[in-house]
């Protein structure tokens, strides 16, 4: 076996995404495997996505929970890439027959009307680049069995990526307080979990400001007509072939996500 690179890294992460396929945490086998290194094996992916026809939409924040950052040994979020193939249209089911184990979570979505470039983004001014905020929820589905991975794992993995899907109503997002915008989670119409938007660190606006300078000491920025998936309001939950799960936000309106039929392998 060769030995690991930052491209056989995002070779096979694409490999066990489009082949349906779980595999161990490549940490177990690649132990030098560093933040940085996948944050490059992130890219790399990316750049084989674009080479197959996908268009880069947006970014997608990860681990945006402060428990959850605790967990994990870091301080601020983790960002990772939105395409177009991603998205899924109003009333698609989750697309069991390319998915291992997926699970949802609701989110509050922007659409961007500015660039945002760090360093030195606060709150204020990434709130001020938003054009536009929708409720959302968020298809995960992490390459790695039971969800099994360390920091680096998962952010070679692009956080887990799947697809996305938003409600119909876009509001002005300085017309809300997006820190006490709540939502509900319903599974086969029994609530399940509940939260607000400063679940998402603090404030999702928060979140996006982060992104900005991660990705601004990377050299790269977010663009204009983005959309940003701030990170999950509340646990996941799992989407299995026949579950109903409904997103209910206060003021963002509802989200509704069906499990689909059972995918073949």
């Amino acid at each position: 076996m060769s030995a690991w690179t930052v491209e056989r890294a995002a070779t096979e992460l694409l490999r066990c995404e489009d082949e349906r396929t779980d595999r161990g945490p490549i940490t177990d086998e690649w132990p030098a495997l560093d933040v940085a290194t996948a944050y490059a094996v992130q890219d790399a992916t990316l750049r084989l996505r674009l080479q197959r026809g996908e268009r880069l939409t947006g970014i997608k924040l990860g681990l945006t929970s402060r428990a959850k950052q605790q967990r994990m040994g870091i301080s601020s979020p983790l960002v990772a890439w939105l395409t177009d193939a991603m998205e899924l249209p109003p009333g698609e089911p989750v697309p069991q027959d390319r998915l291992i184990h997926p699970r949802v979570e609701p989110e509050i979505v922007f659409v961007m009307g500015r660039r945002l470039a760090g360093p030195g983004v606060t709150t204020a001014t990434a709130l001020a680049a938003v054009e536009s905020v929708m409720g959302g929820a968020e298809v995960i589905d992490s390459r790695f069995r039971d969800f099994r991975f360390q920091l680096p794992d998962v952010i070679a993995d692009n956080a887990s990526s799947a697809a996305y899907l938003t409600g119909s109503v876009a509001m002005d997002p300085r017309e809300l307080d997006l820190g006490l915008e709540a939502v509900l989670v319903e599974v086969d119409g029994q609530v399940v979990d509940s939260a607000t938007g400063a679940a998402v660190q603090g404030h999702p606006a928060s979140a996006l400001a982060l992104a900005a300078n991660e990705l601004g000491a990377r050299g790269l920025a977010i663009e204009p007509g983005w959309i940003v998936l701030t990170g999950g309001m509340t646990d996941a939950v799992f989407a299995p072939p026949g579950t109903s799960i409904a997103c209910h936000f206060t003021h963002l309106g509802p989200v509704f996500v069906s499990g689909g039929a059972h995918a073949s392998r």
